[in-house]
């Protein structure tokens, strides 16, 4: 029997689902930025630059990572481990469940900006997005990243983080704990796109796991994918209308921005 044989035969069927979608979060964000990288160079020989703009950079890193990674890493998967397309719980949803959709996006919402108030009084400090700075510098953007936020974020991280992750633990766990271990696999890798020290990288990533919890629950309650998708992109396209609102009346509604 070889090494990997015995190895593998020492963990338990939990163990093997956790290192499975942890890993294949990991894979997700690596596949990423490789198509980033080909995209840049891409972008260099049409247009001749040699350098790639903020907005240019925020634009590549959509489609690799929400538009392309994300989602052929999860084709991927359901091939490779035998499901068929169901196990994806991609559905048209019914009126009640686009109910529960915006019922979802508000309540991730008032939780995450619950938690930015009270990461505020205890003089905490969170972290920067780089998609949001990009945003905030070049307003002319936010009614794309807008549309983005519906079309590539919302759907791109919940087919990944939901529809393969949180399906794949849910084999193995109850409700709660997948929905846990799927969202610890979900905020700590949004450090990618956070710019700061290392405290207040982790107090974004901490309040970045209340708004996951929601999508996860809401999708445990459904059974439906499109309804997370639905609701996490009408959370971030609410923050990128917030950061409109800072960029129009002022630094101080800066403070209201949860990402």
């Amino acid at each position: 029997m070889s090494t990997t044989e015995t190895n593998s035969g020492l963990l338990s069927p939990r163990a093997r689902a956790i290192l499975v979608t942890y890993g294949l979060a990991l894979v997700g964000f690596a596949l990423g930025i490789g198509v980033i990288l080909v995209l840049t160079i891409g972008y260099f020989a049409i247009t001749g630059n040699e350098t790639v703009s903020a907005v240019a950079e925020l634009g590549m890193s959509l489609i690799a990572l929400q538009g392309i990674a994300f989602p052929l890493l999860s084709l991927i998967y359901v091939r490779w481990s035998g499901h068929d397309w169901s196990f994806l719980n991609v559905k048209t949803p019914s009126l009640k469940q686009v109910g529960w959709a915006v019922l979802t996006f508000v309540g991730a919402f008032v939780l995450a900006l619950i938690a930015a108030v009270v990461v505020q009084t205890l003089g905490l400090e969170a972290a920067s997005n780089s998609g949001a700075e990009t945003a905030q510098q070049n307003p002319e953007i936010i009614p794309y990243m807008i549309v983005a936020s519906l079309l590539l974020i919302g759907p791109g991280e919940e087919l990944l983080f939901r529809g393969v992750i949180q399906g794949k633990l849910r084999e193995h766990f109850s409700a709660p704990a997948a929905i846990l271990l799927a969202s610890g696999a979900f905020a700590p890798l949004h450090i990618f796109a956070l710019i700061g020290n290392l405290q207040a990288g982790l107090v974004s990533i901490a309040v970045l796991f209340i708004p996951s919890l929601a999508f996860g629950y809401s999708y445990e309650r459904t059974q439906n994918l499109v309804v997370p998708a639905f609701a996490h992109g009408l959370y971030d396209a609410l923050l990128f209308a917030f950061i409109y609102l800072a960029t129009a009346y002022g630094p101080e509604t800066q403070s209201l921005l949860v990402f």
